[in-house]
This record gives structure tokens, C-alpha cells and sequence, in this order.
């Protein structure tokens, strides 16, 4: 870590102090505590163990009494290092997904990070085909093909949110989160671009979602934010923006996922998912980007060495984040984090300290997209 970060970490957390105790009196909220608490829910994505749905999952708990908006998929179950988690067959799957989707009338996101190569949560011994990275797509040029194969895998399972493609621009090849993976297509911002538009499109012929990550780029990054704070400072570029920025002209994309690199030259104090410079100056003023944005996982190292839990929930949504995602695939796993992550918020937002209208605006942006998969 440099010691141009260091100072700034000590300066987030003297800020953090000073944020969390800069409002002490409640302000009248708008709308009952019950909706607003409602709203807060719709906005959680939640990791959960288990192949079969059962009552006493507190997964059931969090979709019908809590109402949380989604839940994430994972084949492997990294606090405990052991497999299975979620994934073990394609019909034990469409049945999940069945169960999950039937607790309540409203829409649940279902998700899965499915970009194919290494980051590829169906695999062949669980009944799938071996799905390419995006690096053998654009080499093969056969994203097409792939992009519609994934998709109609996805709808057949009852999955309505892929977390891909990686529109991340390859400019470090030794990157060993991006690079080194295969996750880039290609070198090329236009090249990413196009290859991105095909794989969304595909997507969107069988309405699933797709998810275009990790903003502002994190393809020359040296170090991986799974572990701690990547600080692209030095490597970043302009140019890995062009992909958002010609996939939001073309009007084309459903969700954006933010990324945890740190970038002094975009904001000096915080990194993306927690920058209101980034997400909101950035990302929705800068390109315009009007739809969703879901931070990366929130139980990366990037987040929970260097900041409290209520810190990371709280500069998110202040940042413009409308998703946020709570794995529970990290070092820990906590089958209260919905209820916990909700208490929170709902405490912030009637101490002032998170106005009240970030919330509707995020409940009404996903309200949106939901509908439009139904």
C-alpha cells in the first residue's frame, strides 16, 4: 500500500467520525417507517447457503417479511472453503430458483456472476456447457453465440440478472483479477464496447438482465480489491470509460456495477463504490447514465478492512448506489445482514444523515427495471 493511500485511509476515517456524528436529531420522514423500511430491502442483493429452499433458511425470512429485492448465487462457499453453496445440478438449480421466486408476488432479482471462463459459477460437472471467457469470444468472435447460449441457460434456470459482461479495457495483461483471468475482451475500448452491446443484446432477447462492470475501469489495475484496496491512481486512463460511455449512448444498458479501485485523480478520499465523485459526477452526470448501479461485493477486502459496515452502507447510497450487495461470501458469513443492513439504514435516514429521498429515488429506479422483466 503507498503511503499516499495510507494518509488518505486516516483521512477517511477522521471524515467517517465526523460523518457518522454530523446529524444527532430526527427528521420527519415522509412516508411510514414500514415502507421506508420496504424500500431499504428493495435495494438489498443477499448471499445465502443452501441448494434446497427451506423455512428455516433465513433466506425465506429475508424475502417474505424483510422483502429484500434480490438474492446472489454462488457455487462455492468461501467463509467455510467448501462446496456445495448454492449450485449443484441443473434441475436442483431451476428448482431454487422456482422456490425463491414464489415466496412473494413481487419480482425478485435472482443473480449470478456467469461472464464464462474462469468467473463461470455453472460448470461442466454440474451439468453445464464450459462456457468461454470473453477473452476466447472476441478471439473466436463468438460472442454472440455464447452471449445466447448463457442467456437461454439463464431463463430456463429462473435467473433474471447476470452480472456480465466485464466491459473492464485489457491494459494490464498481468492484472490478476482482469488480465490474467481472460475477463477483458480486448485491449481496445471500441473492441470492448462492441463485443459488450452483443452480449447485452443477447441477453435482452431473452429478458435477462445484464450487468456492465466494473466502473470507472479496473483493467490496469496492479492488485485485486477481493484482497484490499487496488489504488489505480498511476495506471488509470480516460479511455476505460469509452465502453460506458458508448453503451449509454446507445441506450443499451440495464445495471452498472461499481468497482472498489482507488483513483486520487477522480476522488482523493474515497474509492468508487464509495465516491459520490465517481458514481454520481462520473457515471450518471458526466455519461449520463440514468438506470441502476450495484456496488461490487461489500464483503471484499477492499470494504472491510478499511471501513466499518455502517460507513460502507451509508457512503454508498450517498454516492448514488442503488443496489448494494451483501454476498455473505466473504471471510464471514452472517444470516442477519439483511435485518442488520436494513436497522441501519433506516436509522440514517431518520437521523438525517441519509436524506430521504436517495432512497426513493434507487426503490423507484429498480421498481423500474423489475418491470420490465416481468
Amino acid at each position: 500500500m503507498t503511503k499516499l493511500f495510507t494518509k488518505i485511509i486516516a483521512l477517511a476515517a477522521i471524515l467517517t467520525t465526523t460523518f457518522s456524528c454530523r446529524s444527532q436529531q430526527s427528521v420527519e420522514l415522509t412516508v411510514p417507517e414500514s415502507q421506508l423500511r420496504t424500500e431499504i430491502a428493495q435495494m438489498l442483493m443477499v448471499g445465502f447457503r443452501g441448494t434446497t429452499l427451506t423455512t428455516d433458511n433465513h433466506i425465506y425470512n429475508d424475502i417474505k417479511e424483510l422483502k429484500i429485492g434480490g438474492v446472489i448465487l454462488f457455487e462455492y462457499d468461501a467463509p467455510s472453503r467448501k462446496r456445495p453453496r448454492n449450485i449443484t445440478s441443473r434441475q436442483q438449480l431451476k428448482k431454487l430458483c422456482s422456490d425463491l421466486q414464489a415466496i412473494n408476488q413481487e419480482t425478485l432479482l435472482i443473480a449470478i456472476d456467469q461472464e464464462g471462463g474462469m468467473v463461470s459459477r455453472l460448470r461442466p460437472k454440474y451439468g453445464f456447457p464450459a462456457f468461454v471467457s470473453a477473452k476466447g469470444m472476441a478471439a473466436s468472435d463468438s460472442t454472440a453465440y455464447w452471449a445466447n447460449l448463457t442467456a437461454k441457460t439463464l431463463k430456463n434456470l429462473g435467473i433474471n440478472l447476470n452480472f456480465a459482461p466485464c466491459t473492464d479495457v485489457d491494459i494490464n495483461s498481468d492484472c490478476p483479477v482482469i488480465g490474467a483471468l481472460g475477463r477483458s475482451f480486448s485491449a481496445s475500448p471500441d473492441v470492448v464496447a462492441r463485443h459488450a452491446k452483443t452480449w447485452i443484446e443477447g441477453h435482452r432477447k431473452y429478458r435477462v438482465l445484464s450487468c456492465v462492470k466494473h466502473f470507472p475501469g479496473h483493467g490496469s489495475s496492479e492488485s485485486d480489491t477481493h484482497l484490499g484496496i487496488a489504488d489505480v491512481s498511476e495506471t488509470w486512463s480516460d479511455k476505460e470509460l469509452i465502453p460506458y460511455r458508448q453503451l449509454i449512448k446507445d441506450n443499451v444498458v440495464d445495471l452498472v456495477m461499481t468497482s472498489h479501485v482507488f483513483n486520487s485523480n477522480l476522488d482523493s478520499v474515497w474509492p468508487a463504490t464509495l465516491s459520490e465523485k465517481v458514481i454520481t459526477g462520473q457515471l450518471r452526470n458526466r455519461l449520463g447514465f440514468k438506470g441502476v448501479v450495484v456496488t461490487d461485493d461489500l464483503a471484499m477486502g477492499a470494504m472491510v478492512q478499511q471501513y466499518s459496515f455502517d460507513t460502507v452502507l451509508s457512503r454508498a447510497i450517498l454516492a448514488g448506489a442503488d443496489i448494494l450487495c451483501l454476498s455473505n461470501n466473504g471471510s464471514t458469513y452472517d444470516p442477519d445482514i439483511a435485518a442488520k443492513a436494513i436497522n441501519i439504514i433506516t436509522e440514517k435516514v431518520k437521523d438525517g444523515t441519509i436524506p430521504e429521498t436517495r432512497i426513493h429515488e434507487s426503490y423507484d429506479r429498480i421498481m423500474e427495471m423489475k418491470n420490465r422483466i416481468k
